[in-house]
């Protein structure tokens, strides 16, 4: 639902997805639990500006590492925390890959999966499922938090195996 306020409308267009949205930064463990959900933000607003706004900094510790997609591009931020992005590496025309690139893309992207997972987990829940109501959208982080914390209870998203 387009926001009536101009001003709304701005802070939550998303130029990548040519609508409004809203825009959160979420967490696991590697064994898969969500354990970290920042407040909900307009969908212009940045990866960078999430990060320094919410308190994820603080509760990672010394040598922690955040698996990442393209773009998200804090090293710096988090580098005083002694905090490591991983980010996998993007094919460039012309540009060939070692085998050791490929291999440590490959553990990145297999890390990262389970966190899209998750965000679609979370989405199964109904009131996710269609745009946000005016009194919904300023519940927006109360929302996205609840029922990205039960995804918790519900089964494991990585298998065994991996």
């Amino acid at each position: 639902m387009k926001p009536k306020s101009p001003i709304a409308h701005q802070s939550t267009f998303s130029t990548y997805k040519n609508r409004n949205t809203i825009k959160l930064l979420v967490g696991a463990t590697p064994g898969g639990l969500v354990n970290y959900v920042s407040p909900a933000y307009g969908g212009s607003t940045s990866d960078r500006q999430i990060c320094e706004r919410s308190y994820l900094s603080s509760i990672c510790d010394k040598g922690d590492s955040i698996m990442a997609d393209k773009g998200f591009n804090v090293q710096d931020f988090f580098a005083p925390y002694d905090v490591s992005i991983n980010i996998p590496t993007f094919f460039r025309k012309n540009n060939r890959m070692t085998g050791k690139t490929v291999l440590k893309n490959r553990a990145i992207s297999s890390k990262r999966v389970h966190i899209e997972r998750i965000i679609r987990l979370a989405k199964t829940y109904k009131i996710l499922k269609a745009p946000l109501n005016i009194t919904e959208t300023k519940l927006a982080s109360e929302i996205t938090f609840v029922c990205s914390m039960l995804c918790n209870f519900k089964t494991c998203i990585i298998p065994e195996t991996a």
